[in-house]
């Protein structure tokens, strides 16, 4: 067995969410028993171009790049992402040696706080989706730059004018609280990670917005021939995210797709189904969401990967290709 290090340093970005994502790892490989650690701030490009939406400067691979080259440099042990920036497929000499368990995945509605009278729909008055599309009104400004969200919401929001919003959450929250926006959608994970959960008016089903692959899940990526150091990870990985991240990536790389491409993915182990069920739902959409391309199918935990293969396979002869080969030319 490999000597463990005497310290393990991790590489993260400088967010409000990667810091809460890095130190929770920390304080897991603490309560493991593993070395000392200490968290060493990484600033990526996608974190110098805050202006600019994601689409037009390469997709969130640019929240990890300098991470993962850290990394292969040496000059950190392990690398905390959330997983969903990640490409499908890693650098050479990288891994994903652990998950930690995954918060909820889906997207969620923000509405303004109600200091300049547009009052939010209250926790105890259950907000239905008609609901927050009646109170938009037909035009909004709805803030986001997901191209996922825009593909899939387009055909629920008639009318809607959606805008890229970056920042941190906070500020996030400010701009709409300010009346910039109409309202915001968010991934649920990083605003319940954050203390922010009272402010989600509605989490959208699967059914109206197949979530982005990996969403929820944070990563623990190593050398991938650093013993030492996986094997400390893998002592805190969890065991069903990491089943459903495999099933999520598999289906992505089987597309060929990347970060700031219009696909959901969600894979859902199923509560007491025989032979340890996992179910995977896909959606692959154009931008205007004109045309939506669904798929799923049931398979073993054990062969999540394969799972993840056969569904974007499905999608792919549905036409899947020919909509990711027009997002990309566009």
């Amino acid at each position: 067995m490999a000597r463990a290090p005497r310290e393990v340093r991790i590489g993260t970005r400088g967010s409000q969410l990667a810091l809460w994502q890095a130190n929770t790892v920390a304080g897991r490989l603490a309560e493991s028993g593993a070395p000392p650690t200490r968290i060493v701030v990484i600033r990526t490009t996608g974190d110098a171009l805050q202006d600019r939406p994601l689409s037009e400067v390469g997709g969130k691979r640019l929240f990890v790049k300098e991470i993962e080259d850290a990394l292969l440099q040496g000059e950190v042990d392990l690398a905390v992402h959330s997983s969903k920036d990640m490409p499908a497929v890693l650098p050479a000499g990288l891994a994903i040696a652990g998950v930690l368990p995954r918060e909820d995945p889906h997207d969620a509605i923000v509405l303004p706080d109600g200091d300049d009278g547009r009052v939010r729909l209250q926790a105890d008055a259950p907000a239905s989706l008609d609901a927050v599309i009646a109170r938009l009104g037909p035009s909004p400004s709805i803030g986001t730059g997901s191209i996922r969200r825009v593909s899939q919401l387009s055909r629920i929001f008639h009318g809607a004018h959606f805008a890229p919003i970056r920042g941190n959450l906070d500020t996030r929250l400010r701009k709409l609280d300010s009346g910039q926006h109409a309202a915001l959608v968010l991934a649920a994970a990083g605003l319940r990670r954050l203390g922010f959960a009272s402010r989600i008016s509605l989490t959208l089903p699967a059914t109206a917005c197949v979530p982005a692959p990996g969403q929820g899940i944070v990563a623990i990526e190593v050398r991938e021939d650093d013993t030492a150091v996986r094997d400390i990870v893998s002592a805190i990985s969890d065991a069903d995210a990491a089943v459903a991240l495999d099933a999520e990536r598999a289906l992505v790389e089987t597309l060929g797709g990347g970060c700031q491409t219009p696909i959901g993915a969600l894979a859902t182990i199923l509560p007491g189904a025989a032979d340890d069920g996992l179910e995977l739902v896909a959606v692959v959409a154009t931008r205007d969401g004109r045309r939506v391309i669904r798929a799923s199918a049931h398979g073993f935990r054990n062969k999540a990967a394969s799972l993840g293969a056969r569904v974007g396979r499905d999608l792919i002869q549905q036409g899947a290709d020919a909509i990711l080969a027009e997002v990309r030319l566009s």
